[in-house]
């Protein structure tokens, strides 16, 4: 936990477009989760590439104008910026084609970067970023650091292998799943347990995560704190779109029990302010402090 100073944190993988028909926004799942820390106050770094074309240079100063460092982001002569085509069905929940290769699976950290990893006191970092070994190889040495360590499991199929999570989750202090992918990842290993609560317990007893937490949905999530299992039953919302809203989550809520709050009111924090991403368009809409604190107190 971090006290009495401002939360300083790095997050390492993709920054990219998400195309929405005729429409681009600014994403990657990392990157989402730095804006949403970035705007509770938090101190972020984003470790990432881009390449050197239109779509990389607006990403650069569609960052900057959200108040990120680019330092850290590099740019790659080889490789094109990301882009994500993203479909949303009737429920307005998304599916990607995520085209490969782009410029973030090929990063390689410079000084700057590794010297903010070290600086930090917390690390962001997902699983997408490792489906190509030049980005992996880059995370496998940033990961030996001392600050606390935030997983977040993002099942892509076919752009991951349970081997690579195994090794990602036992770098882990704290590790995010939604509901689906706990499942698939404690059958994968064997687990004969059946509740999320056995299935997140299973998982700590196989690594070195002290925490973690599961998302479900519209159905809110269950957090893992210091061998205490906290609940949230979600809040009602229109949904506009899912993109981000798991993201978003996932700052809210590792800003908030770093910098001491208890762990109910960091887990009602954040589903609040999930919901209120999934009933706004894209990944990083504005969110004030105070709709998320009426719609908690609305429930």
């Amino acid at each position: 936990m971090i006290n009495n100073k401002k939360l300083k944190a790095v997050a390492f993988g993709e920054v990219l477009w998400d195309i929405f028909g005729n429409e681009k926004k600014i994403g990657g799942a990392p990157l989402n989760v730095a804006l949403r820390m970035k705007s509770l106050g938090a101190d972020v770094n984003m470790i990432s590439c881009v390449g050197n074309d239109m779509d990389g240079e607006a990403i650069i100063a569609e960052v900057k104008r959200l108040g990120l460092d680019t330092d850290t982001i590099l740019t790659s002569d080889d490789f094109p910026t990301g882009l994500v085509n993203v479909t949303l069905d009737e429920s307005k929940s998304a599916t990607y084609e995520i085209l490969y290769p782009s410029a973030w699976d090929k990063i390689i950290p410079n000084d700057t970067a590794r010297k903010s990893v070290q600086e930090a006191d917390v690390l962001i970092y997902g699983s997408l970023v490792c489906r190509d070994e030049v980005s992996r190889q880059a995370l496998e040495e940033l990961l030996i650091t001392n600050a606390y360590k935030v997983f977040d499991v993002n099942l892509r199929k076919p752009h991951y292998t349970y081997e690579i999570l195994q090794q990602l989750m036992q770098s882990a202090d704290f590790i995010k799943f939604n509901d689906e992918e706990i499942t698939e990842i404690s059958q994968a290993l064997n687990s004969p347990f059946h509740t999320l609560e056995e299935n997140m317990n299973f998982i700590c007893s196989l690594t070195n995560a002290k925490a973690i937490c599961v998302t479900k949905g519209k159905d809110g999530a269950l957090l893992l704190w210091d061998k205490n299992l906290y609940s949230n039953s979600g809040y009602t919302i229109k949904v506009a779109d899912t993109v981000g809203a798991g993201d978003s989550f996932l700052g809210a809520l590792v800003t908030s029990l770093l910098t001491g709050k208890e762990p109910q009111v960091a887990l009602n924090f954040a589903c609040a302010t999930g919901a209120l991403v999934a009933g706004s368009d894209g990944a990083n809409p504005e969110i004030p402090l105070v709709a998320i604190d009426d719609l908690i107190n609305k429930n």
